[in-house]
């Protein structure tokens, strides 16, 4: 399945104290603060329709409750095969609402005497009388049913019986059931769309990870597997489609003589309950065979015709071959259905032979000449295919190692997009999209290790919550560091042994531990310090990551848990120590890999000489997940080099340093002055998502307004100008001249236009020009089409720089019916940048209105205007003096969000006290509480960031010139 924060130099040092300090009375209030507001919309969706009572049933079942993993089942009985009928009763055109029915026979094997069967069903209630059939293959043997218990709580259904299931016999249990069709994109769901112009309708499912038990009733955990007949009755207008290929159509007429259609689908393979799929819907399709897998793209017929779906026809099946040529080991199925929903809240799912997709991720328009749009679908479609061998062929024991699932697939991703994309660079995208982002995240307290133990996984926990970046991009990023020391060839020689030996099956890290293990002890060319289970655990078990400090002059290399230094005192159960691997290089050549296997070791190679020529590069290209922290006399010579000559240092280790010392800086290891050194060199950078990067922390977006009230904007003005020049000319030349020229520059396509942006809010004279001069065009010929690379920075500036008549141009493009979605929240962006405060007052009276906006605009309004430099204050007066119906619409919710966007711009008590005039005003008391301690951290954050601005200004005063 497919998941998918905020980066900036600008953090508070003692304000994090305080934070620690307020936390446990901040956590229930802002539990009932939280806000979720949906995309601005010109339509709300319609609301569900009300769930129907089953027949001859005291009431309707319930809904599904969220994921959580519920009782576990015992093993008394494990299921062999599923003959599963589902009958979804929905015509076209149906108003609703909806309900579903269907029938279950499972097989099971009874490895131990039981008087009751336990299995999984939530929000189902049964139809008819449950049966147990058996010991097979008696001819009409049964065991008497006494009755079917629900146990809501623990997501269980329990078949009581009056005789014994008997150990080591088979038998069959069957199940009547009934539950509610919903528009909730979880289990068996609804989904309404547009499709030629006309509404329609269509049925999916999503399962995972614990979804399946209300659908079906069924043993709804990864090690139960089972194979599967399947058969689905359905309107004759639809098609139906399932794991497997269909076999036969036939006709039924139900009670009242109407007539359905009834496919039944081949026998699966031996499959985990999750990954079963159902589709029921009136698409066209796509097709072409690869090596004997009949591939099919479905989607909205106009999307087909269009030729939308072809980019996703045309790569899936090179990467299906890629995959197996690498691993060694064959896809299965006969056939593979891709379908791109129109609404669909996983992203993505790897059900075995069935994926779903958002559309957005399977569709590309052919006139679109750029790779990045390319790459997100192959990179969506490569994971999504990686699964079909890591989690569908081979699957975790229990979600604990949910992992093995989703970091391989995640790692293989990239290798597969990058085989049918070759132009995109594999190791700067790794870095930039998965190591880099983790490595963040990864560093925050109370933040998990990457394999739980099965006991914190029970009862209410969230399984869903396991589907986050740690899972995805640390396992990737674990995985790549594995296949680095290890060599790739040693790493996929073991894959496929682990593939092969656990082939419908199920398997924990530690049988891949094995695997891996079994490979290295069978050559001599790659020699490990320790077992691959001590490497791996030290990496897997215990939470975040190692810095590693350097001592130049020693050679000594020491390790610590990569803290906040402001938090001391947390402590880790598994002591703080990594086995590392340590890539080096020293002036410029590649060194053997060494490692680190204790917390502090000294390396006599890394002693370094008086000459300022002799440098030490340790994780080069990042092989390794950690931080690197310098002694002062080895991050003097980088930097030397760096303004020397930068291409010395691979582009990639480029990256790391930048992105390592403001984090260094952030998290208290070093000041603020060392991090600055190494940005010197930058006018000689020409690697975009370095450049990102820099930005990203000097100029983090939640802080561009308020940069401007500090002394260190002019400076910093100079500064970072005289070095973007020559990297900005570079790329304004393709956009005032022939922008299809960046085609197959990725990096372009994604971090542009931050650059773009930074120029200008910098003030950089050309850049203000380009974006009037781009805008106007765009007024005079409104089919004009801004370069899409700096669409959005253009709108802004073009407004900001311009009049009203500017302003009111972009009010005309946004009411423009043919204006998409992204045109229009680009423009509801743009419409906030006015510098007049008169036109941003009108805004927000606009944003009041029922009739010239859908109502769920109006919040998102209000925060883009409170987040510009001279908006803020005119934004908090507004929400004050209309807040009796601004709370009517929208609650607190938009208050605590405009609070913490003001929060930004309060650096005294005379602040926080007039905002607290309001809010006591118009919040409870918990909720008063609260605020107020927000506040007051928000203080304490800007009084850090104050402090810290000031040796940033110190700082460029004497190098602003160099």
């Amino acid at each position: 399945m497919g998941p998918r924060g905020g980066r900036g130099l600008y953090v508070g040092r003692r304000a994090a104290a305080l934070l620690a300090a307020l936390l446990l009375a901040l956590l229930a209030a802002l539990l009932a603060l939280a806000a979720l507001y949906g995309r601005c919309r010109q339509e709300a969706p319609p609301p569900a329709p009300p769930s129907p009572a089953a027949p001859g049933s005291a009431a309707p079942p319930g809904p599904a409750p969220a994921a959580g993993s519920g009782r576990r089942l015992p093993r008394h009985l494990l299921p062999l095969h599923y003959d599963l009928e589902l009958w979804p009763r929905v015509r076209p055109g149906q108003a609703g609402p909806f309900a579903f029915s269907g029938q279950v026979n499972i097989t099971v094997h009874c490895r131990q005497d039981t008087d009751a069967a336990v299995l999984h069903s939530s929000g189902l209630r049964s139809r008819g009388a449950a049966a147990v059939r058996g010991p097979l293959p008696e001819p009409g043997a049964a065991v008497e049913v006494a009755g079917l218990r629900q146990e809501a709580a623990g997501e269980v259904a329990v078949l009581e019986l009056r005789g014994r299931l008997r150990a080591g016999r088979r038998y069959v249990l069957q199940l009547g059931f009934q539950g509610r069709l919903e528009e909730d994109l979880d289990g068996l769901f609804l989904t309404r769309y547009t499709d030629q112009g006309r509404s329609s309708m269509l049925i999916a499912s999503q399962l995972e990870p614990t979804y399946a038990r209300t659908v079906y009733p069924c043993f709804d955990e990864p090690a139960m597997k089972a194979t599967f007949n399947i058969r689905i009755v359905h309107d004759p207008s639809y098609v139906a489609l399932s794991n497997m290929p269909a076999i036969d159509v036939s006709e039924m007429k139900d009670e009242n003589g109407s007539l359905w259609t009834v496919t039944t689908f081949n026998t699966s393979l031996k499959m985990s309950t999750y990954l079963t799929a159902f589709v029921i819907c009136d698409f066209d399709y796509v097709t072409r065979t690869e090596r004997g897998n009949e591939i099919r793209i479905w989607a909205r017929k106009e999307a087909v015709k269009n030729g939308y779906v072809d980019y996703a026809l045309n790569i899936t099946g090179p990467i299906f071959s890629f995959l197996e040529d690498l691993l060694n080991v064959s896809y299965l199925l006969p056939k593979t259905d891709l379908v791109a929903l129109p609404d669909f809240g996983a992203g993505a799912m790897e059900n075995w032979g069935l994926m779903t997709f958002q559309e957005s991720s399977l569709m590309y328009l052919p006139s679109d000449k750029f790779t990045s749009r390319k790459a997100m679908i192959a990179i969506i479609v490569s994971h999504e295919l990686g699964h079909q061998w890591f989690g569908n062929l081979v699957t975790m024991n229990w979600w604990n190692d949910l992992w093995l699932n989703e970091g391989l697939a995640s790692y293989f991703e990239y290798l597969g997009a990058t085989f049918v994309e070759p132009k995109l660079s594999l190791d700067k995208i790794f870095y930039d999209h998965v190591v880099q982002p983790v490595l963040r995240e990864d560093s925050e307290i109370g933040v998990r290790s990457l394999s739980e133990s099965e006991d914190k996984i029970k009862g209410s926990f969230s399984l869903m919550s396991l589907f986050d970046s740690i899972t995805y991009n640390k396992g990737a990023s674990i995985t790549w560091m594995l296949s680095g020391f290890l060599t790739e060839k040693l790493f996929i020689r073991a894959l496929t042994s682990y593939l092969k030996e656990f082939s419908f099956s199920n398997a924990n890290q530690d049988d891949l531990w094995t695997h891996i293990q079994m490979v290295v002890d069978a050559q001599d060319e790659v020699q490990l310090p320790a077992s691959v289970k001590q490497i791996m655990d030290s990496w897997t078990c215990q939470n975040g990551f190692p810095v590693l400090t350097l001592n130049t002059t020693t050679g000594t290399i020491s390790q610590e848990q990569f803290l906040n230094k402001k938090n001391e005192n947390s402590t880790d159960s598994y002591n703080n120590t990594w086995i590392i691997p340590i890539s080096w290089m020293r002036n410029g050549s590649s060194q053997p890999l060494m490692w680190l296997d204790k917390s502090s070791k000294v390396f006599p190679e890394m002693k370094v000489s008086e000459s300022e020529y002799d440098w030490i590069l340790l994780n080069v290209n990042l092989s390794g997940y950690y931080r690197v922290n310098y002694d002062q006399l080895n991050l003097k010579r980088l930097a030397r080099l760096l303004e020397n000559d930068p291409k010395a240092i691979p582009a990639v280790s480029r990256f790391q340093l930048i992105d390592d010392v403001f984090a260094l800086t952030q998290f208290g290891y070093i000041q603020i002055e060392t991090a600055l050194e190494l940005t010197k060199y930058l006018a000689r950078e020409d690697e975009l998502f370095i450049w990102n990067v820099v930005l990203l922390n000097l100029v983090p977006e939640n802080l561009e307004s308020t940069l401007k009230n500090y002394e260190v904007y002019p400076l910093l003005k100079k500064y970072l100008l005289k070095r973007m020049l020559p990297i900005y000319h570079y790329y304004a030349g393709f956009i005032c001249q022939n922008v299809d020229a960046l085609e197959d520059d990725y990096f372009a396509q994604v971090y542009l236009e931050k650059l773009f942006a930074t120029a200008c809010w910098l003030g950089l004279q050309d850049c203000l020009n380009l974006s009037s001069e781009l805008y106007a065009k765009w007024m005079d010929n409104p089919e004009y089409k801004i370069p899409f690379l700096i669409r959005r920075t253009v709108c802004c500036y073009g407004v900001a720089v311009g009049s009203d008549k500017e302003w009111n141009f972009a009010w005309k493009m946004y009411n423009n019916t043919d204006s998409t979605k992204e045109d229009k929240d680009i423009l509801l962006s743009a419409m906030s940048c006015a510098k007049e405060s008169w036109l941003l007052y009108r805004y927000l009276q606009y944003g009041l209105s029922d009739t010239l906006f859908s109502s769920n605009c109006t919040p998102i309004i209000i925060l883009y205007v409170v987040t510009k430099d001279i908006g803020h204050r005119i934004a908090w007066e507004f929400v004050t003096e209309n807040w009796p119906l601004l709370s009517e619409r929208y609650g607190k919710e938009l208050l605590h969000d405009v609070l913490k966007v003001m929060g930004r711009f309060v650096n005294t008590d005379v602040q926080i006290q007039e905002l607290q005039v309001f809010y006591n005003a118009t919040l409870e008391e918990d909720e008063r509480v609260a605020t107020t301690l927000l506040l007051e951290f928000t203080k304490f954050e800007n009084m850090e960031r104050r402090e810290l601005l000031a040796k940033v200004a110190n700082w460029l005063q004497k190098n602003v010139d160099d």
